[in-house]
């Protein structure tokens, strides 16, 4: 199954947007990440490697699967409502992390990144529970694909 696995990652620019440079690195860095090790089986899919489409639709993360070849495999939806509560957490965590790391003490620090990195784990576990029947990922995948989704969601100053 070393063929499960995407190989490119493509943004709908229609439904969401570009943001300011800044966020379009952190857009760019989280699907370099994904890209660079990922296990993906589509639910029914027999081969890949596959390449995903990622658009947002509805309120509704859409998953565009096709083949590297561009042979339509499937298309999921999910919504975003049970990741939201969580997105937002771990944007408040990140902000309470940055604003540490410039004037807080080392403990206070690694002390916020564990609850950052508790909360990106919980939102991780979370997509991957949703994902279940539908497309099968590791865990490192699902914190990966967390992580892109998050930067989806943020549009910058």
């Amino acid at each position: 199954m070393s063929d499960h696995h995407l190989v490119s990652v493509e943004l709908d620019q229609l439904t969401i947007g570009k943001a300011d440079e800044n966020v379009e690195h952190e857009r760019r860095v989280a699907i370099a990440d994904l890209l660079e090790s990922n296990k993906f089986v589509p639910a029914g899919s027999e081969a890949g490697p596959y390449a995903l489409r990622l658009a947002i639709e509805d309120q509704k993360l859409v998953f565009d699967v096709k083949r590297a070849d561009g042979s339509p495999v499937r298309m999921f939806v999910f919504s975003l409502g049970p990741l939201r509560r969580i997105i937002k957490d771990y944007f408040l965590m990140c902000e309470n992390y940055y604003s540490a790391v410039r004037d807080a003490p080392l403990s206070q620090i690694e002390t916020i990144d564990m609850a950052r990195r508790g909360v990106h784990n919980e939102g991780s576990t979370l997509l991957r529970e949703r994902l279940n029947g539908k497309i099968e990922v590791d865990f490192d995948t699902a914190r990966r694909l967390f992580t892109l989704i998050c930067a989806l969601h943020r549009r910058g100053a």
